[in-house]
């Protein structure tokens, strides 16, 4: 009977998330964004774009769209880069646009390497390595930009913090991976206390326990220490190409809005994008829209950037890495219907 209440509450969870989610988005860009600069004026920076900086922000924003490939290439071999391509616009797009669409989106990227003539457990395993490298990048970030401001002369205590954060996660993170790689013995005996921890925080959801356990730990270790041992230096150089081309994209952004070094440097603009990323992980948004907007706004002019400027750079970035990609996924999920494998 408590499990039949469960599964009828679970809908109008979901639901008031997704309202809670649509509110905070509304009044960010409705209310907060106004408040800090007004749209006429940030239109009028936009209006102004000189075409040397409109060619130098698609320029990037193509550069940056290219880039989501090379992981899942060194993650999976036989994966070719046209394929890789497609897949990653698919994925991305769904998690952009789908609440909890991170999950929807390997789902759907799932699928189609299935039909693809992939085996299950490698694409589990390239699932599994490219979305920790890329945890692994989001959590180093922080920690450089802290360095990077201190060597620097410049300060930042919500930064400082997360980077705290980011060096407790990431030395868990990496050491439990690293006792996965090790041995099946710590494989099964990991990974049957995730799966353990992870069923109690499910039980106070009231959702049924996990479904894998070590087994599923000791597979993944068979699977991926082979290929990390040729494969990892591709798959890191990958991901930090990839993610730090969208900060590229920023810092594009902002100088074409005319917010030079001397208001804010090229390390405080990394800073405030590393500590962007940590907050949109947080999956109170589709594709933190909203979140991100807010913070990294509230960063950048904390360190010297003007209002309208600050506001403008922002809505570009978040436009360029986000609507392209979106219209690339349409495009892909139009033209993998037509084909069963890739040519």
């Amino acid at each position: 009977m408590d499990a039949e209440v469960a599964r009828t509450q679970r809908p109008w969870r979901r639901y008031a998330l997704g309202a809670v989610g649509l509110v905070f988005v509304v009044v960010t860009f409705a209310y907060f964004l106004p408040k800090i600069a007004d749209y006429r004026d940030v239109w009028g920076i936009v209006r102004d774009l000189s075409w040397p900086w409109i060619v130098a922000l698609l320029a990037v924003t193509a550069l940056n769209i290219l880039t989501f490939a090379p992981p899942w290439i060194a993650a999976l071999p036989g994966l070719r880069f046209r394929d890789a391509l497609a897949l990653t616009q698919i994925a991305t797009a769904i998690s952009i646009v789908v609440p909890a669409g991170a999950a929807v989106g390997i789902a759907g990227a799932y699928g189609i390497l299935r039909r693809w003539g992939f085996a299950p457990r490698e694409i589990a395993r390239a699932v599994t390595l490219v979305s920790l490298w890329n945890q692994f990048a989001n959590l180093s970030y922080p920690i450089v930009a802290v360095f990077l401001l201190t060597a620097t002369g410049g300060d930042s205590a919500l930064l400082a913090t997360a980077a705290f954060v980011g060096v407790a996660v990431l030395g868990v993170a990496v050491a439990a991976l690293g006792l996965v790689l090790s041995s099946p013995r710590m494989a099964m005996e990991i990974g049957n206390l995730t799966a353990a921890a992870a069923s109690w925080g499910l039980a106070l959801l009231r959702r049924p326990p996990v479904a894998w356990g070590g087994a599923s730990f000791d597979r993944f270790r068979d699977d991926a220490v082979v290929l990390l041992r040729q494969r990892w230096h591709l798959l890191t150089l990958a991901t930090i190409v990839g993610t730090l081309n969208v900060f590229l994209v920023l810092l594009v952004a902002l100088r074409a809005c005319d917010v030079p070094g001397s208001e804010v440097s090229l390390v405080e603009a990394f800073a405030a994008w590393s500590l962007a990323r940590i907050l949109g992980s947080f999956p109170i948004t589709p594709g933190g829209v909203g979140v991100v907007e807010l913070g990294l706004t509230g960063a950048l002019i904390g360190f010297g950037g003007t209002n309208a400027g600050v506001v403008a750079a922002v809505l570009i970035y978040r436009f360029l890495t986000m609507a392209p990609t979106v219209i690339a996924g349409l495009v892909a999920t139009v033209a993998i219907r037509r084909r069963v494998a890739p040519a």
